[in-house]
């Protein structure tokens, strides 16, 4: 094996592939990269227990065609520092060099027969805008759970409906609950009794995974989406990359976010994110944040703190529904509830101290809704 190739595109390559490289593992040949020229392009492709990753670089001038694994985060690393420009790369023996600028180095070779073949992609079911399955992936991924003792809790649940055109994301660790819905467009194919697509699928994704995949997928262009029985699969401008599915389910958000005859608050978004973040710096632990809404003044009293240690700011609102409101929330909760959301202003549904609240976009409601119980407010 012999081929040229600009660092930049090599780094690159070499960085997503080894996204998916365990950290440890008993099996040495899982902390490599397959580098493969056999069909005229480079292709890079690393796996562990739980997912996959290949991309494909056409920017590679391949002089001799062939295979070689060699350990990827060390690969990674010469990559980093290589000098900017052309590199050249070759098998010589049971060595692997990379040299450029005059710059130099050699790395041992992996048996290629103790390397287990990469699953291949399950299904395609449809496709998705990039920058928005990217972005929505974010807004639900920080409700996610980070107890792995209750692995269900630690996924995203993506629901496909090819009949309505939606994709749902959601997720919970059982204090606070994130959907996000987005269009997507079902493959062609297995129509239903009325001419649409007939796809459907309800699955758990590690919420780590899927945020690592969303991200490297790029910000431009359609995804492909792909599931079978054990796994997701996503495809890209020459990326590809599987993910095993977690088992279990979340709970239905239907009738939890059915919130009967709610107080609503309308905020701005920014001054409120930028008020949570000041008062909660005496907030102790996980002493919450209180929020005192009056329909007679247009107001919301933000305070935190206890006894001669305590903050305030007050923010104009309005409340609708009810003369006064006060609720209370984890600081760390509400701080991420807010800062998925990019809308100029916010709607808090309000059932009162100690009971549920929804916190959506003004403009587009039903898109993406985030629900967190309010707990008792403290004795300021």
């Amino acid at each position: 094996m012999e081929f040229r190739i600009e660092r930049s595109a090599l780094t690159e390559a070499v960085a997503w592939a080894a996204r998916v490289l365990p950290v440890r593992s008993p099996v040495p040949v899982l902390g490599g990269l397959l580098l493969d020229t056999e069909g005229g392009r480079l292709r890079v492709s690393g796996l562990d227990y739980e997912a996959s990753a290949r991309i494909d670089v056409e920017a590679a001038e391949i002089l001799r065609p062939g295979k070689v694994l060699v350990m990827g985060r060390r690969l990674l690393d010469i990559c980093k520092v290589l000098p900017d420009g052309p590199v050249e790369c070759a098998v010589e023996g049971s060595r692997f060099t990379v040299s450029g600028d005059g710059a130099r180095f050699g790395l041992s070779v992996l048996p290629l027969a103790d390397y287990p073949a990469l699953p291949s992609l399950p299904q395609v079911r449809g496709a998705v805008d990039a920058a928005e399955f990217a972005a929505a992936v974010a807004d639900v991924a920080v409700a996610a759970g980070r107890d792995d003792t209750l692995p269900a809790l630690t996924g995203i649940r993506l629901g496909l409906d090819g009949e309505t055109g939606t994709m749902t994301l959601a997720a919970t660790d059982r204090y606070r609950f994130a959907v996000r819905t987005l269009p997507w467009k079902a493959t062609a194919g297995d129509p239903g009794s009325d001419g649409s697509a007939d796809v459907s699928a309800d699955v758990i994704v590690s919420a780590r995974r899927l945020t690592e995949i969303a991200r490297s997928l790029g910000r431009s262009g359609l995804v492909s989406v792909a599931l079978d029985a054990g796994s997701a699969g996503f495809e890209h401008a020459g990326m590809r990359t599987t993910v095993r599915l977690l088992e279990g389910r979340l709970p239905r958000h239907d009738k939890l976010f059915a919130l009967e005859s709610p107080a609503v608050a309308v905020v701005d978004r920014a001054r409120l994110v930028e008020a949570v973040k000041r008062v909660s710096v005496v907030a102790d632990g996980d002493s919450p944040v209180q929020m005192s809404f009056s329909a007679a003044d247009n107001s919301v009293l933000l305070q935190a703190g206890y006894e001669d240690d305590v903050a305030s700011q007050r923010l104009p609102a309005t409340l609708e529904g009810a003369r006064e409101m006060t609720v209370a929330f984890n600081p760390g909760y509400l701080a991420d509830a807010l800062a998925s959301f990019d809308e100029p202003a916010l709607r808090l549904l309000l059932m009162g101290a100690g009971q549920r609240a929804m916190i959506t976009g003004e403009a587009e409601p039903d898109t993406h809704r985030h629900l967190l119980m309010s707990v008792k407010p403290p004795l300021m």
